[in-house]
């Protein structure tokens, strides 16, 4: 069961009526007389540091707090038109059209596919982790004929056998590269502008759709510049939103295709928001409307900060973590240094420690949230997550975690030393907060 883009509520809701169950460590017979949830409960607040849900800021839980309201008033219609065009701004791009979509990430990647291609066209994807494993088994699921194109895990896209299946394709077969941007499950993020070079160098048409679910607002990310047609995102991720609306943000050449594309798509269908945004009242169903004004602090507090900032705060964070886990004496999972993500760090363990007891104790003990290791990593990495509305104390106080989830775990980590280098690090590069100099 992969939970990254399924709602907490809707996860409880599987799990109350037994159609999946809770991992080993969260069974546990509740207190006679109390809720069935009291046994979740720890002094503090908990330290939230997977790649994803991510904390939400102040700011904007004080914005979503707040009663329905009738989505036809002027209100919500003057909002929205707001919202679009700020929204571009997080794709950088000027010519893009964005749709924001009550769902996840999941439903923004079959928007992506649907309105772009008709069953039985060619794609090439990129096998690198479990995300793009499982784009490419919606891609499948859909009937698009998709050439899968294999690396290690802790490995990017190889792009060699790109340019050689797009040499090849003299008649044009492919209609799409498919590629995601930040694969979360092993910490690898791959090149978008190489990807467009080699599309360009060899005259091809394909569309190019990049899932950014966990890189957009957080690493470099350039619609426009990289030609990249379609681009898409999920609220729980760098925006620091809730679970529950999908971002996609569609190129001219993607909405020309849409325009012709034989799949099959009711309720992601970009013709159906194209005509309520002709109209002026941009719904064509109901919106969350605490998810808009949620979605509103969030760009808010972003353009506050400034993008070009955001992405530079995660640049130190996402380095400050990998001193951490070379002072540790451990691997990064990510085999290169040039596919180092900003936003997650996959980190491996000994043969002789299983990366779940790490993940478990961290929360049971110390009320501290890391990624599980998936699939072909399962048991030999956990997760560090590092994005979001997130500044160098907080990964301070969750990597002082994680050394002594290693010490119990019998690890022979000596406490301090990743604590040290990251601050080392982070005091020498963090620079004064821009609202407050």
């Amino acid at each position: 069961m992969y939970t990254r883009r399924l709602s907490a509520f809707a996860f409880w809701l599987l799990v109350s009526t037994r159609l999946v169950s809770l991992p080993s460590f969260l069974q546990k017979t509740p207190r006679t007389g109390r809720g069935e949830m009291d046994y979740v409960y720890g002094p503090g607040k908990n330290h939230l540091f997977v790649p994803g849900p991510v904390n939400i800021p102040d700011p904007v839980i004080r914005a979503m707090t707040r009663n329905n309201e009738d989505y036809r008033s002027p209100a919500i219609p003057a909002m929205t038109k707001i919202l679009l065009e700020d929204v571009k701004k997080i794709f950088k791009t000027t010519s893009g059209t964005p749709f924001l979509i009550p769902t996840t990430g999941t439903g923004a990647w079959e928007s992506a596919l649907t309105n772009t291609l008709s069953p039985g066209d060619r794609t090439v994807s990129f096998l690198i982790g479990q995300f793009s494993l499982l784009w490419i088994d919606q891609q499948q699921r859909l009937g698009f004929n998709v050439d899968v194109v294999e690396s290690e895990w802790g490995q990017g896209a190889n792009l060699d056998i790109l340019a050689s299946k797009l040499a090849a394709d003299t008649a044009h077969t492919i209609k799409a590269v498919c590629i995601v941007h930040n694969e979360t499950a092993t910490g690898v993020t791959n090149n978008l502008a190489k990807v467009r070079k080699i599309l360009d160098n060899y005259g091809h048409p394909a569309l190019f759709l990049v899932d950014g679910v966990s890189s957009i607002c957080a690493l470099d990310f350039r619609m426009d510049e990289w030609g990249v047609d379609v681009a898409l995102t999920g609220s729980q991720k760098a925006l620091s939103l809730p679970t529950g609306m999908g971002i996609v943000c569609a190129s001219p050449k993607a909405i020309e295709a849409s325009k012709t594309a034989k799949s099959y798509r009711v309720f992601f269908d970009w013709k159906d928001y194209i005509k309520f945004y002709n109209l002026g009242t941009f719904w064509p169903y109901t919106p969350s409307i605490q998810l808009l004004y949620g979605l509103r602090a969030a760009l808010d507090l972003l353009f506050e900060e400034g993008l070009d900032n955001v992405i530079e705060r995660h640049t130190r964070l996402g380095k400050a973590t990998r001193l951490a886990v070379e002072a540790w004496g451990l691997k990064n999972c990510t085999q290169k240094e040039e596919w180092f993500s900003d936003t997650v760090t996959a980190v491996v363990v000994p043969p002789y420690i299983d990366s779940s007891e790490i993940v478990r104790r961290a929360w049971k003990r110390y009320n501290l949230s890391l990624g599980l290791g998936l699939n072909k990593v399962a048991g030999k990495v956990f997760r560090i997550g590092h994005l979001g509305n997130l500044n160098e104390l907080q990964l301070l106080g969750c990597l002082a975690g994680v050394e002594m989830v290693l010490k119990d775990v019998g690890y022979p980590v000596k406490l301090g030393s990743g604590v040290a280098a990251a601050s080392a690090f982070l005091q020498n590069n963090t620079p004064m907060i821009p609202s407050r100099i």
